[in-house]
């Protein structure tokens, strides 16, 4: 799961840098990430990655 959690970093980093932090393909990679570490029992990691997720696609809604 370490390449799989490496592979999510890398994605993120490269959805964050042509889209932006906001943009929903950017947010859907975040949401995976949280499930990633979900599954490896990171859970203070997994929280932080959904809420980033979910503040960022409600604040989609509103804009």
């Amino acid at each position: 799961m370490a390449e799989a959690e490496a592979m999510y970093r890398r994605a993120l980093e490269g959805y964050e840098k042509a889209w932006g932090p906001e943009h929903t393909s950017t947010l859907n990679t975040v949401n995976n990430l949280g499930s990633l570490y979900a599954d490896q029992g990171k859970m203070a990691k997994a929280e932080a990655m959904y809420r980033r997720a979910l503040e960022g696609k409600e604040k989609a809604q509103d804009g």
